[in-house]
């Protein structure tokens, strides 16, 4: 049963890494045409720094580990849970691409010469990481309800 939660909790770390993935795509496909930030210039692009960090063990996992001697078998089936990588976000890094220039002289924010700093997102990019995280979204749902029906599976048969 603990493999089961433990499924869910992958599943689970999944699901957080790709909502934020689509949050920040929305974001960039929102401020497509934003030429003035608060922090000067246009909009700056962003991007999800996904990392694969190994499964934490509960406290209760600790407990077991440190009040029992492993047998073989226990010591394998630790192997691979400890095994297990879990996704987690580390960061939203702007993007360094510099911005495109457009020549509009009546445009607000034109510079000296006419021309106009626009974020550097091509919405075509932008469009399949959406796709590709909401995908993956539902990919991680799917294995999230499967481990769920298998749990409760499982309690069926103690009956």
């Amino acid at each position: 049963m603990s493999s089961l939660f433990d499924a869910m909790s992958l599943s689970s770390s999944g699901l957080t890494t790709q909502r934020t993935r689509l949050n920040v795509v929305s974001s960039n496909i929102a401020n497509i045409n934003t030429t003035r930030t608060p922090e000067g210039g246009p909009y700056r692009r962003k991007e999800v720094v996904v990392a694969a960090l190994p499964k934490e063990n509960s406290f209760l996992d600790e407990l077991r580990d440190a009040s029992s001697s492993k047998s073989q078998d226990s010591m394998q089936n630790s192997d691979i849970v400890n095994g297990t990588r879990h996704a987690k976000v580390v960061g939203i890094v702007e993007d360094s691409r510099a911005p495109i220039m457009n020549f509009d002289p009546s445009h607000p924010d034109a510079n000296e010469e006419g021309y106009v700093a626009l974020p550097n997102i091509d919405i075509y990019e932008e469009m399949v990481n959406l796709l590709e995280a909401r995908t993956t979204f539902e990919a991680n749902i799917n294995a999230f309800n499967t481990s769920k029906n298998m749990a409760g599976k499982a309690l069926e048969i103690g009956k």
